[in-house]
């Protein structure tokens, strides 16, 4: 196929604010996860799709299959959908406590 360009499970984007290797990223409606470091304004590779460990609402107990959102002013995952965006479900159950801080995510892609 003439116009096919990539599977799209990976994407170069600007970057909205610094970010490093693991961290979530919001641009528009693209939702992806940092394959390296990059600065506000540089350009980074993101996957879109997968599992991965992402910083989470400490006082938040997830459920397995729970819809989780991306609070872009709090640079964590939620299950507050309010304000926030879909990215995702909890792929496992994590409890609320202070340090209950990581929750296991399957990103649905850019919606």
């Amino acid at each position: 196929m003439k116009n096919y360009v990539q599977p799209g499970n990976t994407i170069t984007l600007t970057a909205p604010y610094a970010v490093v290797s693991g961290d979530g990223l919001l641009v528009g409606s693209i939702f992806g996860v940092a394959a390296g470091s990059a600065a506000l304004g540089e350009t980074v590779e993101a996957s879109l799709v997968g599992v991965f460990d992402l910083k989470k609402v400490a006082s938040q107990a997830w459920a397995a299959g729970d819809k989780v959102y991306w609070d872009n002013t709090n640079k964590e995952a939620t299950k507050t959908a309010t304000a926030n965006t879909l990215i995702g479900i909890a792929t496992e159950a994590v409890a609320g406590g202070a340090g209950d801080v990581i929750g296991r995510v399957r990103l649905n892609g850019s919606f």
